[in-house]
């Protein structure tokens, strides 16, 4: 066995050398078996699929556990197959979700471990894809996404070192396939991308134009970088049929004894050329793959390889007169083999969305499947990189064994799963995320705690008290600010540069004073609890009021507010006092044809005086006004009993019976107005389960409209899907837009795929997309932009017209195998009632761009919130603000990342130019920023560039090389060497991570 596995605590110079540099093993590209030049050459791939977590919990499936629903044991798979790959030097195999092996590779023994290194060293196991899990690409943000995958890279690189680096993306489940990921893909050094799903229109396009494999332009902006070789999979990702050899298989074996009964060879390998023969008519060249595996299979890998290798034996013997050879392979070799096919190949610049497996069945409504989820799961994002940047200011400093980031960064991981955040697994699974997301939470609750209070200490001795976090502020449950009639509100900011925003917190009395760090009054507004978050809360919480204040942060930093509850009388000024009109009660609004208005210095929002809805936006600095009205609707969920189809709506399916929504409400809404010196609202009750609560807060320049949903009644029967639509006069053109996990904008249009002739089949659900971060209408005049806070479903079903759905409630499985209805019955058992956030506005087009993209990262970063009991002389004893950069970062760079690396001394970082190419005149352009000097708790001595995944240096990344209709595809990465000042330049969209060598001040 070649000595290259090195444990990650050698010195650096060592470890850099094996983890990030060259190799002698024989792993890669050179452990590739020899092919023919003039046959069909088979890669037979033995694989196993291995979902983290759907029908069963990930530890469940790990184990082998709860197999009444399910059977299924990753632990014995990993098990049997190992000692087939070292038995026999010619078998492959390959193996993808990390979450699993990290979890199988801490149980074995050293020498099982060796053994394991020597398989990888040798190429005979394989990584594929290398994330923590295989993704769903739909409803993720690109942040989480590149977590996982590093989360899963870090462990193979530790742990196997070059030879466990993926070459290739391996994307055989999720439901669709999004630009930005192939984009993200490439940064990370792949060389190709496989997947299986693919409309099935779209399919039969490419199999009869023969370009089911192509090179994918992932991003205009970045270019060559950013293209990637993708296959899409011809027999899905199982074996043909009659080739399963597994113990949930029904077919034969192969049979070949001539002594015995029911010899079969001859038909085997008969059957085998025949469907070699079909596939290879589709492909390009003579190389054609087969996936031999499917879900969970190869607990008895024996099965497999004995009949695999009779296979490979019985079609070789006659390849001479077949022209066919059959051979162990990976997706790697496959991928090399293609390279070097001399072939230019076609390219492709959109994405596959949506899926549809059939006519009727398109994968749309997975897009908002378990709203509550993709919530949790967002906002869980935006805290873990809060968590994260505190694990690098704390460093060495670390005290609370509790108090970690790995647990969360893990459960997030698995969170992103294709059948988790997509909403498309069994209720007691998607339980489990939660309480993983919950249980990693708390531990990085205490590590911003305990850092914060190190941060707020003067002179290292004297602490604050207790750090508190509340996770109800939605409905107004915080004991924190509940109980107290003092306290402290800090909010960090984990953004590059400095923050406003509105803290709400719930209360007991009905007047407070507030003080910044300066000592300086903070204006202030308080308002009773709606009746509507009463009804939510239950007997959660008894706060009687909300209390509204605005902060400011500091980049990448905190600020700590003071609280107080005084009596109205010992108030000097009144300026605060707020006008309620209805006094907050829901009645019916009478007809009187007068319009009401709430505004700002930036936006108007006029609501119909008879209806109580929406009637107009004005954006104040342009001076132009867009006619607007907004509702909420229903689609009545398909059962599957029409006669075009027995296809229901589902967790992934979504079909209406009909294409125009119902209106939530009878020609009025009761509504109610609350105005104030910051805050504006109306509140709209659609049904006593439906309400939303529309916003202008002084100093925006856009509103937020806060929808409440649920329980969605059932007693009718009738499965319902709630969206919220906004119609206007802009003349739209079929023509819409919407984000590719949270990044690059994609255009839309109605009716119609870039790539075939399209005939929609389901005029609603075909043209549904996912919309991750945002979407938006345009004209020449105005645009119209709508930002959410959790992933979900999307569309323009008509010209001026947006929507996007945010609860689903049914009663009918779909029977694509989750095998119970999408019915979330919620904490009282009677249905989930969901409340979220969508962000609007409307201004000139060439406004709009920068709007969005500072909001959007505003929205997804949201400064972090907590509480604690007030003491005296807290400014004399604590620092009540701090920032730990010395400079603020350009407004067109984001902070992506700043996490702890291997050690105290080696923080990972990246910077990201937010804005595509020619998007923005000003913000698109080029800039450059110094590393030299720029943090306040650490001094940066030396950096190194690595790809996005943080696998590979910069100056090792040497991706394969494809020649393309359009002209050779430059996957080339230049490399930018940084000067004394470490300055590093970002082109527009360019993400760039360095592993940074600290020292702690």
């Amino acid at each position: 066995m070649k000595d290259v596995c090195i444990s990650k605590f050698v010195l650096f110079s060592i470890t850099a050398l094996v983890s990030f540099g060259l190799t002698n093993a024989d792993c890669g590209y050179k452990a590739c078996h020899e092919t023919k030049p003039d046959m069909i050459n088979v890669h037979l791939v033995p694989h196993t699929h291995d979902d983290v977590g759907w029908l069963k919990t990930v530890d469940q499936y790990f184990y082998g556990g709860n197999n009444s629903i399910q059977h299924a044991g990753v632990q014995y798979i990993l098990d049997s197959v190992i000692p087939q790959l070292r038995d026999d030097p010619n078998k492959r195999f390959i193996y993808v979700e990390i979450a699993f092996f990290y979890r199988w590779w801490r149980q074995q023994t050293k020498e099982m471990q060796d053994t394991v290194k020597m398989l990888v060293n040798e190429g005979r196991l394989e990584f594929i894809n290398g994330g923590w899990c295989m993704n769903d690409e739909a409803s993720t943000h690109y942040n989480a996404i590149i977590d996982q995958m590093t989360l899963g890279f870090q462990f193979l690189n530790d742990t196997f070192g070059e030879c466990g680096r993926p070459r290739v993306a391996w994307h055989i489940d999720p439901f669709g396939h999004s630009k930005e990921q192939a984009a993200l893909f490439a940064l990370m050094s792949f060389d190709g991308f496989f997947f299986a799903r693919l409309d099935y229109d779209d399919k039969k396009h490419r199999e009869d134009g023969k370009r089911m494999e192509e090179m994918w332009q992932g991003s205009t902006s970045l270019g060559g970088t950013t293209d990637l070789f993708y296959g899409a999979l011809y027999h899905h990702y199982d074996a043909p049929e009659g080739f399963c050899f597994d113990l949930s298989c029904h077919d034969n074996p192969i049979q070949d004894d001539p002594n015995l009964f029911d010899m079969n060879v001859d038909q085997k390998v008969k059957d085998f050329h025949k469907f070699a023969v079909a596939q290879a008519s589709r492909f390009r060249t003579n190389h054609i793959i087969m996936t031999m595996g499917s879900d969970f299979q190869y607990e008895n890998a024996n099965e497999w390889y004995k009949n695999l290798d009779k296979l490979i034996k019985y079609v070789n013997e006659k390849e001479e007169e077949s022209n066919i050879h059959a051979l162990y392979s990976t997706p790697s070799c496959y991928v090399d083999a293609l390279n070097k096919a001399g072939i230019k190949w076609t390219t492709k610049s959109d994405d596959f969305f949506p899926y549809a497996s059939s006519p009727h069945s398109f994968w749309t409504g997975y897009f908002t499947s378990r709203p509550a989820i993709k919530g949790y799961v967002r906002e869980t994002n935006n805290f873990l990189q809060v968590c994260k940047q505190h694990d690098v200011f704390l460093g060495p400093q670390r005290k609370n064994k509790d108090a970690e980031s790995e647990t969360l960064k893990e459960a997030m991981g698995v969170a992103q799963h294709h059948d988790a955040v997509s909403g498309t697994e069994k209720q007691h699974v998607a339980d489990d995320y939660a309480k993983r997301l919950a249980i990693g939470i708390e531990k990085c609750q205490n590590l911003v705690g305990e850092s914060l209070s190190g941060m707020m200490s003067k002179d290292n001795t004297t602490m604050p008290p207790q750090t508190q976090f509340c996770h109800y502020l939605n409905i107004s449950v915080c004991a924190s600010t509940e109980k107290q009639q003092s306290f402290t509100v800090t909010a960090y900011n984990p953004l590059g540069r400095s923050t406003n925003a509105y803290i709400r917190v719930p209360v007991n009395s009905q007047q407070y004073t507030i003080t910044d760090a300066n000592g300086k009054s903070v204006p202030t507004q308080t308002m009773e609890v709606t009746a509507e978050t009463k009804r939510i809360r239950g007997n959660h919480g008894s706060a009687t009021h909300e209390l509204l204040f605005p902060v400011s942060i500091p980049a990448l930093g905190y600020a700590t507010y003071m609280v107080k509850a005084v009596s109205r009388s010992s108030l000097l000024v009144k300026s605060n006092d707020i006008r309620m009109l209805d006094n907050y009660q829901y009645t019916p609004r009478q007809p009187t044809n007068a319009d009401t208005t709430i505004k700002n210095e930036f936006i108007r929002l006029d609501f119909d005086g008879t209806t109580g809805l929406l009637k107009t936006m004005t954006d104040l600095v342009s001076g132009q006004a867009l006619p607007v009205s907004n509702s909420l609707y229903w689609y009545n969920s398909s059962c599957g009993n029409d006669r075009l189809s027995d296809q229901p709506s589902g967790a992934y399916i979504f079909r209406p019976n009909k294409s125009d929504p119902f209106p939530l409400f009878d020609k009025t809404v009761q509504m109610q107005v609350v105005q104030g010196d910051l805050v504006q609202e109306v509140h709209q009750q659609f049904t006593p389960w439906a309400s939303q609560v529309i916003r202008v807060f002084k100093g925006q320049r856009h509103a937020e409209f806060e929808w409440t949903v649920g329980p969605i009644p059932f007693k009718d029967g009738l499965g319902k899907e709630i969206i919220s639509r906004f119609d206007t006069d802009l003349a739209s053109n079929k023509t819409f837009y919407t984000d590719s996990n949270g990044r690059q904008m994609m255009q839309r249009v109605r009716d119609h795929r870039d790539t075939w002739n399209y005939n929609n089949t389901e005029p609603v659900a075909g043209n549904y997309y996912p919309v991750n971060s945002r979407m938006f209408i345009k004209d020449p005049k105005l645009q119209l932009t709508v930002l959410n806070d959790r992933s979900q479903g999307g569309s323009s079903m008509k010209d001026g017209s947006l929507e996007l759905m945010l609860h689903r409630r049914m009663f009918y499985d779909d029977r694509f195998g989750v095998g119970e209805p999408l019915n979330e019955t919620g904490q009282y058992g009677d249905g989930l009632i969901v409340r979220g956030k969508q962000y609007v506005f409307v201004a000139p087009p060439a406004d709009s761009v920068k709007l969005h993209r500072d909001l959007g990262e505003r929205l997804y970063m949201a400064p972090s919130v907590s509480f604690s009991a007030s003491v005296a002389d807290w400014s004399k004893k604590f620092n009540m603000k701090l920032t730990a950069l010395k400079r603020e970062l350009p407004g067109n760079i984001h902070l992506l990342t700043l996490e702890h690396w291997e050690n105290n001394n080696i923080a990972l970082l990246r910077l990201e130019h937010q804005y595509e190419k020619d998007e923005d005149p000003d913000m698109s352009k080029p800039v450059t920023v110094s590393l030299k000097d720029l943090f306040v708790p650490f001094e940066v001595d030396s950096v190194q560039e690595v790809n996005l995944g943080a696998n590979q240096y910069i100056q090792n990344v040497k991706r394969l090389h494809w020649d393309t209709v359009d002209g050779p595809s430059n996957t080339d990465v230049k490399v930018q060497p940084l000067n004394d000042n470490l300055d590093v330049e970002l082109q527009p969209f360019q993400i760039r991570t360095f592993k940074m060598y600290i020292k702690h001040r």
